[in-house]
């Protein structure tokens, strides 16, 4: 089997908060006839770059054309040889990288008529416990607001939130407080997610300040690879501390300093389904635990993820990815199930990814380019429409 041709198309759908997310689906297509899809997630988040889309699908086939789709390893050498690691968890290469990564697998899993967890080396668990998040409070009247979502969102089947803290909070206090009282036991926090907003020594004051409440983790208290900072706030806190990691160096770095706890691992940061699974696996050498990261995918993305967290033995804490619940569209025929608060693993009788695309949808929300519209930094940050 040899790839014949490459597609990129380039789709913005709408997030229930009115942020429009842009994001490209990929296409490998074969000699056999056998086409393989991946998702490049959410370019509409800093660096505020925006990749030429013509010019990238030019250097995919350049690089792809006339490849074994099974030679993974050695295509992904190739893609990193192209598009490096930065040190940076949005870095636009690593979403090309996971794009393709992703349709390399969805392809040579049809091939094989095998599910992408199957050719990861076979299913560990069929479903994966994952929270819903709630945006960053900027203002007090944002915590109703908040609340209604974690009404709305339980009576759905989701249990267990992710705060993302630390821009108000005197608005973060009201909201965990007035979930405590509002739900009790019944909702639990899995983490304050600073987002590298703040440097850790802020983020320790803060983390005090609401210990009084239930939370499981705190995460990415620090700035961006502030690798000492991490330590040192995880050293004077009783939670355990996750951080993404978004590339190899990085998550050296913080192995070797007993950074974290909890590796946050999501295939859109590292670079594809491949490096995500050796990032686990090297969690997994030094006794730490993982959890499933996102940028909030959409089905496609998420069903890459849903298979690599169905092989991993070490994924021993909530998970994060629920894009597709949080826009008001997809681009698939069968969109990923969530069922009391889980992410299902799609059926193993369904072939590579099991999804498939749904081209009405995607005509619907196509869009031309990656162009940048009038958003701010705000926006970019806390996925909102406007910024009040």
């Amino acid at each position: 089997m040899k790839i014949t041709d490459l597609r990129l198309t380039v789709v913005g759908i709408p997030r229930h908060t009115g942020f429009v997310n842009k994001h490209v689906i990929v296409e490998l297509f074969t000699n056999e006839g056998i086409t393989g899809i991946g998702e490049m997630s959410d370019f509409s988040h800093l660096p505020r770059y925006a990749v030429d889309i013509k010019d990238l699908a030019n250097v995919l086939k350049s690089m792809l054309v006339g490849k074994n789709p099974f030679d993974i390893s050695l295509i992904n050498k190739e893609l990193l040889d192209n598009f490096p690691e930065a040190m940076y968890y949005y870095e636009k290469g690593s979403f090309i990288r996971n794009g393709i990564d992703a349709a390399l697998h969805d392809l040579c899993g049809k091939y094989l008529n095998i599910s992408v967890a199957e050719l990861l080396g076979g299913r560990y668990q069929e479903k994966i416990k994952v929270c819903y998040p709630i945006f960053r409070h900027r203002f007090i009247e944002e915590v109703e607001e908040n609340l209604e979502v974690v009404r709305q969102r339980y009576a759905q089947g989701f249990d267990v939130f992710r705060l993302y803290a630390g821009k108000n909070v005197d608005a973060d206090e009201a909201f965990l407080d007035a979930v405590q009282q509002e739900f009790g036991s019944e909702v639990k926090i899995k983490s304050l997610d600073f987002s590298h907003l703040l440097d850790w020594k802020e983020s320790l004051k803060i983390v005090k300040r609401l210990s009084k409440y239930d939370f499981e983790m705190v995460e990415s208290p620090a700035v961006r690879n502030d690798f000492d900072g991490l330590y040192h706030i995880r050293t004077r806190i009783d939670h355990p501390i996750s951080e993404h990691v978004w590339s190899n160096r990085q998550q050296y770095e913080m192995i070797k300093r007993d950074s974290v706890d909890i590796y946050n691992i999501s295939p859109i940061f590292i670079g594809g389904i491949t490096a995500a699974k050796k990032a686990a696996s090297a969690a997994e050498v030094v006794g730490k635990s993982v959890l499933l990261g996102t940028t909030q995918e959409l089905s496609i993305g998420t069903a890459a993820m849903a298979h690599l967290g169905g092989t991993l033995l070490n994924l021993n804490y909530t998970s994060d990815p629920t894009g597709p619940e949080l826009y008001v569209g997809d681009v698939v025929k069968n969109k990923i199930q969530y069922i009391d608060g889980y992410l299902h693993v799609p059926d193993r009788s369904l072939p590579g990814l099991g999804v498939e695309l749904d081209w009405d949808l995607i005509e619907k929300y196509r869009i031309d380019d990656l162009s940048w519209g009038d958003v701010t930094v705000h926006q970019l940050q806390d996925r909102t429409a406007q910024v009040k």
